[in-house]
């Protein structure tokens, strides 16, 4: 992406939204890395006074382009900048993340729609399958299936990796950008807790935190793993 850490609003800036907001704590990773803020900010989350919500706020954060929590409103807040940037002749690109069990929600569909029918193409949503939600599966709750048709008979570019392959991410970010007149979605197959044992594909975890003796065990497994 195209940003500057020393001018956040920059207007030529690629914008990126997270829908699913609840998992700020990566994107507050990810802008401590790239120099938004000190790394040292990070250990204030949540706490009075931080800069870091539990939920992404744009009038807070460096680098924060949406403030988001209400799941469904992401897709459509990028569309509203995706053709801001046609109207104003700019060259920047919207990406969107967001969760699967977020596309329960009908106002998803409704921006699926309005992207294709205005050829979007500097576009790019991805959807983190990882089949889980925070009351259950997927699969049981409402299931999306077959996901690939659906996104591709609204008029979307498909594309389905691996969204633990580096590779294969920034792959189909590249063929995103090749893609004109419509906009692309990538589906990124992932498992939920990827790298600690006990917490892989365990819907339990979805919203708890870790207590002190299970958050050692998996620093020790993400540490073993390095």
């Amino acid at each position: 992406m195209r940003y500057d850490p020393e001018n956040p609003k920059w207007e030529d800036r690629d914008r990126f939204i997270l829908s699913k907001g609840h998992a700020c704590p990566s994107l507050y990773a990810a802008l401590a890395e790239a120099d938004f803020f000190s790394k040292e900010t990070l250990w204030t989350l949540r706490k009075m006074g931080s800069i870091l919500d539990g939920h992404p706020d744009m009038n807070k954060t460096p680098g924060v382009d949406a403030s988001t929590g209400n799941l469904g409103i992401g897709l459509s807040f990028g569309i509203g900048i995706a053709l801001a940037g046609r109207l104003d002749c700019k060259d920047y690109r919207v990406y969107v993340l967001l969760g699967d069990g977020e596309l329960d929600e009908g106002q998803v569909w409704e921006a699926a729609m309005a992207a294709s029918h205005y050829k979007i193409d500097n576009l790019t949503a991805i959807v983190d399958r990882n089949g889980m939600q925070l009351d259950g599966f997927t699969r049981e709750i409402m299931s999306l299936e077959p996901l690939e048709e659906k996104w591709s008979a609204f008029g979307w570019h498909v594309l389905v990796i691996d969204g633990h392959n580096i590779r294969e991410i920034l792959d189909a970010l590249d063929s995103a950008e090749s893609v004109k007149s419509k906009p692309t979605v990538i589906i990124a197959n992932t498992v939920k807790g990827k790298g600690v044992a006990f917490m892989e594909n365990q819907v339990y975890y979805h919203g708890k935190p870790l207590t002190e003796e299970s958050l050692e065990r998996a620093l020790a497994e993400l540490i073993d793993e390095r």
